[in-house]
């Protein structure tokens, strides 16, 4: 009855985050950082640390007191650099995807499944997620001390991956291989994002500055008469206009009016463009 049926071997089916293939990835006789598999468990720890430092906070709603400054918008300012990590967050997940399947194709070689090759890029992902997502609560609700969390990430994220980046190098692992180059992707984006995180710091002077900079809400939001959010929504929802969802649903149930469209922004209204215009004007009629 059982003729023809061969069982699966045990070390196909095995989890194990180095492989039960081969005992000696375990060993660190040649020093810690030239254990692969150990620099793969390392670059664990800072998504790890940003997942369980942020969690907590984005649960208990930090993130919604937006209602302390008394404006009804969901978002109400950029802190420096906004757009840029938003852009640099996308290409991070991008490389992360790819470092994911580069991972997966790899283990396919193996006897027993390697756990290092694509699970620290799939947590670092998830942490790419949750630092966008953290990020927009911190800038809805104008505290930027708590991005304090994101500027030990990005640091650990980068010194990690510039290690695995440079053993790579020392061990003959070069241009031609695919993990090199998602690795030294993967530490200039983070570098970068370090740099932006410094930036917020170095111009909101939240941290180790006496005098913190002050930012008050634009008058806009502060109008309850202004619907028209594309100037002050994150990039995401600018570029694909996901702030007119509530709009246009409500256009779907009942025909919308001229109150329900609402104002337009002050930079955008008629009187202000004709200002503009007026004075690039006669600025050129002096010439």
């Amino acid at each position: 009855m059982m003729r023809g049926y061969r069982p699966t071997p045990v070390s196909n089916s095995t989890l194990s985050f180095c492989g039960s293939d081969n005992s000696s990835a375990y060993k660190v006789d040649n020093g810690l950082l030239n254990n692969g598999c150990f620099l793969d468990a390392l670059g664990v720890v800072p998504h790890v640390f940003l997942l369980f430092s942020t969690f907590p906070i984005l649960f208990i709603g930090w993130g919604s007191q937006s209602s302390k400054v008394h404006i009804h918008h969901s978002t109400w300012l950029h802190f420096p650099g906004h757009n840029f990590r938003w852009l640099l967050t996308v290409v991070l997940l991008f490389v992360l995807v790819c470092e994911i399947a580069e991972g997966i194709v790899s283990d396919g070689f193996n006897q027993s499944r390697h756990l290092h090759l694509y699970m620290p890029a799939g947590l670092g992902m998830l942490a790419a997620i949750t630092s966008i997502i953290y990020y927009h609560n911190i800038e809805t609700s104008n505290f930027p001390k708590l991005l304090i969390a994101l500027l030990i990430y990005w640091t650990l994220a980068f010194i990690t991956k510039t290690i695995k980046f440079v053993k790579y190098d020392d061990h003959g692992i070069g241009l031609m291989q695919l993990r090199f180059c998602i690795t030294g992707l993967l530490a200039l984006l983070y570098g970068l994002l370090l740099g932006v995180e410094v930036n917020v710091v170095l111009r909101r002077r939240y941290m180790w500055f006496p005098c913190p900079t002050e930012v008050k809400p634009p008058d806009d939001l502060q109008d309850l008469g202004v619907r028209f959010l594309q100037p002050f929504v994150n990039l995401l929802s600018k570029s694909t206009y996901w702030w007119m969802n509530t709009f246009i649903t409500s256009a779907h149930k009942r025909p919308i009016d001229l109150k329900t469209i609402g104002k337009l922004p002050i930079s955008m209204r008629a009187l202000t463009n004709f200002q503009r215009l007026r004075k690039a004007f006669d600025a050129q009629a002096v010439q």
